[in-house]
């Protein structure tokens, strides 16, 4: 049996020769891709960028050395990220997004017959303008929706100091790692600012790490947890993405409960979104919120409240 390569403590290397290593925990997980070809290396104000292609998962945004979203799948996490939340407000017409550089936020958000504005808040021009030169098949023209605003803020900031209400606030920031540019949205902090911008029927929704189905779900657990200090109804869900190799969560916020009957989820999406979703529906809804027994006791019992003062840091 051939020996695996080890992952020395804090070192993650982007690239290696004609191989992008994909570490996923220290000491136990890694994945290394054969690459096609890079399109972009680049070291931003905030953070290291690459767009490469990728053998098997095609084209791919990887952050610091870690994957953001992949051309096989980039559609399933963009889908559950945004049209739950979407679907769970009776009308959404203002949205607000923190992050989402890549511009496919935008473009499902869009779909919603509904909206009438959309505030996109990223701090990494850089970073965005990359993508929307070279991720076209992830945004679709979305930049250039007359109802988009584009910020490049930081988003922490923004929520703190905004006077505008939202129906639907969507986090999409990369891993709070250390040094990262994301750290300080996933506080009980940054949840208060949110709650306080949010309409009342207002929802808010965060992508929330991956499910190992051992210590590490601690992170998911934390993030669950301090959100539930700020919202009267918090729903977990996930689904597994390839690119990811993890079935990856989003935790969902708002102050009335979520419907239980997914029945009508499917005519109400043929009343409100324009297109055809290639992931989301009545089912796909049910499987993503039918959580197995051990996760949901995990759940019930693990986490800590994320502070400021004593931020979630992943590896």
């Amino acid at each position: 049996m051939p020996l695996r390569p080890k992952s020395p403590e804090g070192e993650k290397p982007p690239l290696a020769g004609l191989w992008f290593h994909d570490w996923y925990i220290p000491g136990l997980d890694y994945h290394a891709h054969t690459v096609e070809r890079t399109l972009v290396s680049r070291q931003t104000r905030y953070q290291n960028a690459q767009i490469q292609e990728l053998h098997h998962l095609g084209l791919c945004l990887v952050l610091d050395g870690k994957m953001q979203s992949a051309a096989c799948d980039e559609y399933i996490y963009h889908e559950l990220l945004v049209h739950p939340a979407m679907m769970a407000h009776p009308e959404p017409r203002r949205v607000l997004i923190c992050g989402g550089g890549e511009g496919a936020v935008l473009r499902e958000i869009l779909r919603h017959r509904t909206v009438e504005s959309v505030t996109m808040v990223d701090i990494d021009r850089e970073l965005v303008e990359v993508c929307r030169t070279h991720l076209d098949s992830w945004h679709q023209g979305a930049f250039d929706d007359p109802r988009v605003t584009l910020l490049y803020e930081d988003a922490r900031a923004f929520v703190e100091g905004t006077r505008e209400a939202y129906d639907v606030a969507i986090n999409d920031i990369s891993d709070p790692i250390q040094g990262g540019p994301g750290t300080l949205l996933y506080t009980r902090q940054f949840d208060e600012a949110v709650r306080k911008v949010l309409t009342d029927r207002g929802v808010f929704v965060t992508q929330a790490q991956g499910i190992h189905f051992d210590r590490y779900d601690i992170f998911h657990a934390s993030i669950r947890r301090t959100l539930a200090t700020v919202f009267d109804h918090v729903y977990s869900y996930m689904e597994y993405i390839m690119s990811f190799d993890y079935p990856w969560t989003f935790v969902m916020g708002m102050g009335s409960p979520l419907p239980g009957d997914a029945l009508d989820l499917d005519a109400r999406i043929a009343q409100r979104i324009q297109g055809e979703l290639r992931y989301y529906d009545a089912e796909a809804h049910r499987h993503a919120f039918s959580l197995p027994k051990n996760l949901r006791g995990y759940l019930g019992r693990e986490g800590k409240i994320i502070d400021d003062r004593d931020p979630l840091v992943v590896p």
